[in-house]
C-alpha cells in the first residue's frame, strides 16, 4: 500500500543501542497503532482515517520498517518495557491502543501489564495464543505468492498485488521483516504460554475484531481472547481477509473509530 500525500514526517527517537522510527498525526485521544508482521514503515489509508479522529502515534518494532534491530530485544514480552519507555519518551500517560495481527499480540502483551494506563483497546485478528486445534499458517514454510493470497478475502486483491513485481527496495525491506517477525515469532510459534494467565488483568474497554475468513490466524484465536478478557466485545469484519486494514481500510478504520469514541475521557 503506498504512503499517502499526506503522510507525517517519520520520527526517530533513540532507544536502547539505536533509534526506532514512528508517525505521529492529529490530535485528541492517544491512540497508539501497533502494526503487523508487514506494512510497516508507511503511512496509509488506514492511519490516515484514524488521524481524523485522534492523535495516532504509529511507531516500527524493532528491526521493522524503518526502526533499527535493537539485538538487546529478543522476544515479544521484552517489547513491553521497550513500549513502556517509548511512552514515557513521548510524555504519554494514557492512551487507547490498537494492533493487528502479530502487533495484536505485542498489544495484548502491554495492555496486561499496564492496564492502569489504558483505555480503550483493539485486538484485529491477534496472534499470541496458543489453540491447539486451530493453528495459524505456518508463515515460514509458506512461499511470499501463498502468503499475499492467504492475506486476502477478494482474491483480485491478491491476484493485483502479484501482478507487478515489487521494486528492489520493497523486497528488500519485506525480506528485512520477515528476520524480525523470525526473532520474535519463531520459538515458540506466534505465541507466549504465559500470555492466558495474564490477560484477566486487562481492564481497557476491548473489542476483537475477527476477520470473516481468515486463513493466517484462526477465528478461533479471536473468540479466546474475548472470552478471556473481561467484557470484551467479539466482532466480525465483513468481507475481510487476515489483511483487514489493507483490505478494507476505511471501514476497519470506521468500525475502531466508532469503538473508540464510544466512551469519552
Amino acid at each position: 500500500m503506498s504512503v499517502s500525500s499526506t503522510a507525517p514526517a517519520p520520527t526517530r527517537v533513540p532507544m536502547g543501542s539505536g533509534a526506532i522510527n514512528l508517525f505521529r498525526k492529529g490530535s485528541g485521544r492517544t491512540v497508539v497503532v501497533l502494526h503487523a508482521a508487514g506494512g510497516a514503515g508507511a503511512w496509509n489509508p488506514y492511519l490516515e482515517r484514524l488521524s481524523e479522529h485522534f492523535d495516532v502515534i504509529a511507531p516500527d518494532h524493532p528491526g521493522f520498517g524503518l526502526s533499527d534491530e535493537l539485538p538487546e530485544i529478543g522476544s515479544v514480552p521484552q517489547l513491553v518495557p521497550h513500549y513502556v519507555d517509548l511512552l514515557e519518551k513521548l510524555d504519554v500517560d494514557r492512551f487507547d491502543l490498537v494492533g493487528a495481527s502479530f502487533g495484536g499480540w505485542v498489544a495484548a502483551e502491554l495492555a496486561c501489564s499496564v492496564p492502569e494506563r489504558i483505555e480503550h483497546l483493539v485486538l484485529m485478528a491477534p496472534a499470541g495464543l496458543h489453540v491447539p486445534d486451530a493453528p495459524p499458517a505456518d508463515l515460514f514454510t509458506m512461499s511470499p505468492p501463498e502468503i499475499v493470497r492467504a492475506l486476502f478475502y477478494d482474491s483480485a486483491i491478491a491476484d493485483a498485488a502479484l501482478s507487478v513485481p515489487p521494486p528492489p527496495e520493497a523486497a528488500q525491506q519485506a525480506a528485512r521483516d520477515a528476520k524480525a517477525f523470525d526473532r520474535f515469532a519463531r520459538d515458540p510459534f506466534l505465541h507466549n504460554p504465559e500470555l492466558p494467565g495474564r490477560l484477566p488483568r486487562i481492564t481497557a474497554s476491548t473489542l476483537v475484531l475477527a476477520a470473516e475468513v481468515d486463513s493466517i490466524i484462526p477465528r478461533a484465536h479471536s473468540d479466546a481472547y474475548a472470552a478471556a478478557i473481561a467484557g470484551a466485545e467479539l466482532r466480525v469484519a465483513a468481507e475481510c481477509g487476515h489483511a483487514l486494514y489493507q483490505e478494507r481500510p476505511g471501514y476497519v478504520a470506521d468500525l475502531v473509530i466508532d469503538f473508540l469514541g464510544g466512551t469519552a475521557r
